[in-house]
């Protein structure tokens, strides 16, 4: 299908304005086949009488009428119904089948474990027209009536509540959805099913939440602190921006890769409903991701980016308000830490590779918007926004984005807009800051040598300019104690610094600027980081450390000294959880290969002493069953999985992984699970063996059939797959994984970008293996969300087999 450019959406946009669409859905022949119908009849006027344009529609067209005339629907192609001779007020009408309802492109059919189905939608960047016809380009939105025809026995989610719901006959009902307000096409929804449904009232909000009634028990669990942290939310994002959300529905869905922020209805995959118990970081993470979503209402759906060169407006807003609203209004106070082990590592690994570009990239058409869905778009995007709030000042940064809220509700903005704003709020020019920080790629460096910080930019330029804080630190034999901090404002190359007392010093303390650091103190910090005091300070001695490790100046093994010497000392849950996932990652793929079994060992050994902390106890019990070596850690585990399901199967992984038959194990475990995914966590057994038909079995069921739903069965899978000390018989995947992207297009986008990215075979580097997936993702055709896996994936790798040699 045809991408469409920013040269066609602006001249469409100049051309049209859109008032209203009214669109029927026909969900009655997904209950037992695969054709949703659609009729969308849109209203709209036009500068120019008489010109030509075309709608948007990736369905078979069935008729068609502009202003009553008929159309001939056998010009509909590429997804385009094209048409001429507007009138100044127009009504177009599109009936159309979708039939392709099961690979997840715009819309997804699932057949669940009990036979029951249920139905979900997501349409960022463009899919909405996968479904019915319209205009999908963000900048020409319209109020949105949707009406739904679906089994009597399926329950309909919209942006809007129903307004009516009426017996339709032949077992159908009919849903009618108050009209929404004006909103951009891709960020609408429906959902629909048997749901299982919990709503509540909540501090004045109306509160809904939905699952697959094979998840009724485990929404039901979790909704208290569902529905509490929501409406923490609501009140924190509403009392700060105002246009507060009275409405709020929360649907989870079946084999989803993450979720979407329609307006009122936000869709999140199932995995989201942890099967045992949830960790804390489980828990953080979702948390996450709700206030993400949450966020998306005021930036997003309520002023929206003209054209997705402004993607990152979206996305890096989202993130920057999750992790600022998780550390004022919930109980998940360590936030910022954990972004800084997360998100902002991933980041500047980003930043560091060829994949990377500027914050505010060119984005000629929706298939290079799609390939911006990444760490820069996100994870650089919100640390530069944490940084101009730290440039300007909180209370300004919040002042601004009221402003900007109020003057642009429910229109379109480009990024000058908002930077006004903030300039307006702060009484500072923001031009340069502007510039250098959105339109540059890559990540200064700053150095403290003495009384001095200098900065480099990687591209040779002046640097950009900071605002961040140095903290001093007395070093005594019992503990590192804190004497002071200065915020230094860097304009330029060097600076010098009135540094506070002390013999240690941490540059960037609190972590609010997005920055290489090292100074002269970075051993003694990384050495006795549990003696800091606070998270972020913590965490922040232990990633500079990672840094270190990926840039080639630290072996793995002092990295893992650094990473389980804090793990010791960390009461945060979320960072030891954080911490022990770097440090598997740490001995497993950056050490070289006869090293990894006895790196691997410490880590279990490291997660066996943590067992019996109950803060701790469920993330090191689930490393320890990653990494188990010795008998004493099989008999611990034994004991610990007894009641719990979810660690009998990484219980059951290891072992497969370390030769034992675990087959009649397996089989009998299986129909033990509640989990309607259980035979995913059965494959993910079969994937740990060093066994050449086991491997096979996984792969065609990940990258052939890909009948792993997104989430966690197939983040579980996937690890699973790579095995670090099965290269011989992992060997021959690394070139059938450069071969079958040819068949990944840029469709279908939150399931192919955990497959694509994922998947990278990083457990069978060679010295040849970096340079063939560069020289596959330059290929003619490939698309460049591909593009963009590959050449961060192959830049990875480049480092690992660096670090590997070190």
């Amino acid at each position: 299908m045809s991408s469409l450019t920013r040269d066609e959406a602006e001249a469409r946009a100049a051309l049209l304005a859109v008032d209203r669409y009214d669109v029927h859905v026909d969900l009655t022949g997904l209950l037992e086949g695969d054709t949703l119908r659609s009729t969308s009849t849109i209203a709209f006027t036009a500068t120019t009488p008489g010109a030509s344009t075309f709608v948007d529609v990736v369905a078979d067209v069935e008729s068609a009428t502009l202003n009553g005339r008929p159309l001939d629907v056998g010009t509909a192609t590429d997804g385009r119904l094209p048409f001429s001779d507007l009138e100044a007020d127009n009504v177009l009408v599109v009936s159309a089948a979708q039939s392709r309802t099961d690979a997840g492109e715009g819309v997804l059919r699932t057949v669940d474990t009990d036979g029951l189905v249920y139905v979900w939608t997501t349409f960022e960047p463009d899919e909405a027209r996968r479904l019915w016809a319209c205009f999908d380009q963000p900048d020409l939105k319209a109020v949105h009536r949707f009406t739904v025809l679906a089994p009597e026995s399926w329950t309909v989610t919209n942006n809007s509540a129903p307004d009516a719901v009426e017996p339709a006959g032949d077992g159908a009902r009919r849903w009618t959805f108050a009209p929404t307000p004006p909103l951009s096409t891709y960020v609408t929804v429906v959902n629909a099913g048997p749901f299982h449904e919990v709503r509540r009232r909540v501090d004045g909000h109306d509160l809904g939440l939905y699952c697959r009634r094979t998840l009724a028990s485990i929404l039901d669990r979790d909704a208290d602190e569902l529905f509490d942290l929501t409406a923490r939310g609501l009140a924190w994002f509403g009392e700060r921006f105002a246009f507060p959300q009275e409405r709020y529905d929360q649907v989870f869905v079946p084999n989803m890769g993450g979720a979407m922020e329609n307006w009122g209805s936000v869709t999140h995959t199932d995995a989201f409903l942890a099967r045992s118990t949830p960790s804390y970081r489980e828990r953080s993470e979702r948390a996450n991701v709700v206030l993400h979503e949450m966020a998306h209402m005021w930036f997003g759906d309520l002023v929206t980016m003209r054209w997705w060169d402004d993607l990152w407006l979206n996305e890096a807003f989202a993130s920057w308000a999750a992790a600022w609203a998780m550390a004022g209004a919930t109980d998940f106070t360590d936030a910022w830490a954990t972004e800084l082990l997360d998100a902002k590592l991933m980041g500047y690994r980003h930043d560091m590779s060829p994949a990377t570009h500027a914050i505010r990239g060119d984005v000629p058409d929706v298939e290079q918007a799609m390939a911006n869905f990444d760490a820069i778009t996100y994870d650089k995007g919100e640390a530069v926004l944490h940084q101009l709030a730290t440039y300007v000042g909180e209370d300004a940064f919040v002042e601004g984005l009221r402003t900007y809220f109020a003057e642009h509700a429910w229109s379109n903005t480009v990024l000058d807009d908002l930077m006004s704003a903030f300039a307006a709020a702060s009484g500072r020019d923001l031009g340069r800051w502007t510039s250098d920080w959105l339109d540059r790629a890559g990540t200064d460096t700053l150095v403290l040598e003495g009384s001095t910080l200098t900065a480099t930019a990687p591209d040779g330029g002046e640097p950009r300019p900071h605002r961040l804080r140095v903290a001093g630190y007395s070093a005594t034999p019992e503990a590192l104690v804190p004497v002071g901090e200065v915020e230094v404002e860097l304009d330029g190359a060097v600076t010098e610094v009135r540094l506070p007392a002390g013999d240690v010093h941490q540059v960037n303390a609190g972590d609010r600027t997005f920055a290489a650091v090292r100074g002269p103190g970075d051993p003694v910090l990384r050495a006795r980081a549990g003696e800091l005091p606070d998270p972020v300070a913590r965490t922040l001695a232990v990633t500079t450390a990672w840094d270190g490790l990926v840039k080639g100046e630290l072996r793995a093994g002092d990295l893992l000294d650094a990473v389980l010497g804090l793990v010791a000392a960390e009461p945060s849950p979320a960072v030891v959880e954080a911490l022990l996932d770097r440090a598997v990652q740490a001995a497993e793929l950056w050490a070289p290969l006869p090293d990894v079994p006895g790196l691997v060992a410490r880590v279990a050994d490291s997660a066996a002493a943590l067992a019996d902390s109950p803060a701790h106890r469920i993330p090191a019990l689930r490393t320890l069953a990653a990494t188990a070596t010795s008998a004493a850690h099989l008999a611990l585990l034994e004991a610990a999985s007894s009641d719990d399901v979810d660690l009998a199967w990484r219980l059951l992984a290891r072992r497969a992984e370390l030769g034992q038959d675990v087959d009649a194990a397996a089989a009998a475990l299986e129909p033990r699970d509640p989990d309607p995914e259980a035979r995913f966590s059965a494959l993910a057994v079969i994937a740990s063996k060093a066994d050449a038909a086991a491997k096979e079995e996984a792969w065609r069921a990940l990258m052939v059939d890909r009948r792993v739903p997104a989430g966690s069965p197939r983040r579980s899978v996937i690890g699973r797959f790579w095995r670090p000390l099965q290269v011989e018989v992992l060997a021959p995947y690394a070139g059938r994984y450069l071969e079958v992207l040819d068949s990944f297009g840029s469709a279908g986008l939150l399931g192919s970008l955990g497959l694509v990215r994922g998947m990278f075979p990083y457990a069978v580097l060679d010295d040849d293996l970096p340079a063939r997936a560069t020289a596959a993702a330059l290929r003619t055709g490939v698309s460049p969300t591909v593009r963009t896996a590959l050449l961060l994936g192959a830049d990875v790798g480049a480092r690992m087999l660096a670090a590997r040699r070190a």
